[in-house]
């Protein structure tokens, strides 16, 4: 049995990819991605439970965003979107994301997807949106958390810390990366994803108990900047994960059914105006 959510419960990490008779790929893509359509996520959507969703730019799609505008029109105020923006995107193409319902900018530091994001490239990116209310959304793992979180903790709007910072599960709580990660959390622009826990855990299934302790520390350091998301469809992972055992591990991660209720769904609202556009 899946865990019940809360009426108004959002899935604030999935992606999109297709029908590509639609929505074809750059000849320049790194990776060929699962059938990921939004008649398919909505099919999961009912599965779960879930109401609203958080449609993250892929870079399969680069800065072709269609596919994600289709969605977030279709879906009459249920939906937002995160974007991949760099200094080739106009402000005109920035307002008509606003419009639709994109809130964010994702920028990845993540080898096996290109370059590192270039830290001088997000400064002069943040003073373009942040007149609009957006924030960003950074695609990390533990060194790079090492790395640039002090360039994290200056930033000037609300940023987000995909998956748990893809930290190793292995390392427990006391890891340095880990560690370095609660450390970030005392800034009150600091969220975090509580996602992905297939990807962060030491072993590729299902229960990831391992995961557990990381994801109650980072509720316990502040619930009210707390994220969740499926992750689905599950790009570039070493097993794909049921996506109702991902929900169940809600419970164990989110023990308190009030708390849950805030991070499912009040948290998203206050980040993406659902049902304001």
């Amino acid at each position: 049995m899946t865990l019940t959510l809360p009426p108004g419960a959002c899935d604030a990490h999935c992606h999109l990819f297709g029908p590509t008779d639609r929505f074809p790929y750059p000849d320049t893509v790194r990776y060929t991605p699962p059938d990921g359509s939004l008649e398919m996520y909505e099919q999961l959507q009912a599965r779960l439970g879930l109401s609203r969703a958080v449609f993250v730019q892929s870079v399969a799609y680069g800065r072709d965003h269609r596919a994600l505008l289709d969605a977030l029109r279709r879906g009459s105020g249920r939906y937002a979107g995160t974007a991949l923006i760099d200094e080739r995107s106009t402000d005109t193409e920035i307002t008509e994301l606003h419009a639709a319902g994109v809130r964010a900018a994702r920028f990845h530091f993540m080898s096996h997807l290109g370059e590192n994001a270039d830290t001088a490239l997000i400064e002069r990116i943040v003073a373009r949106i942040a007149p609009l209310g957006w924030h960003v959304l950074l695609h990390v793992d533990g060194p790079a958390l090492l790395r640039y979180a002090a360039f994290f903790d200056q930033l000037t709007v609300p940023f987000i810390i995909d998956h748990m910072g893809r930290v190793d599960a292995i390392d427990g709580v006391s890891g340095e990366a880990f560690q370095r990660l609660l450390a970030l959390r005392t800034n009150p622009r600091c969220w975090v994803k509580i996602s992905a826990a297939d990807r962060v855990s030491a072993t590729a299934g299902p229960p990831y108990t391992d995961v557990v302790p990381l994801a109650r520390a980072l509720v316990r350091s502040a619930p009210g900047r707390v994220l969740w998301g499926t992750d689905w469809p599950h790009t570039n992972v070493r097993a794909v994960p049921n996506d109702a055992d991902l929900v169940n591990l809600l419970a164990d991660f989110v023990p308190d059914e009030q708390t849950r209720r805030t991070i499912l769904v009040d948290n998203p609202q206050r980040l993406y105006d659902f049902g304001k556009r």
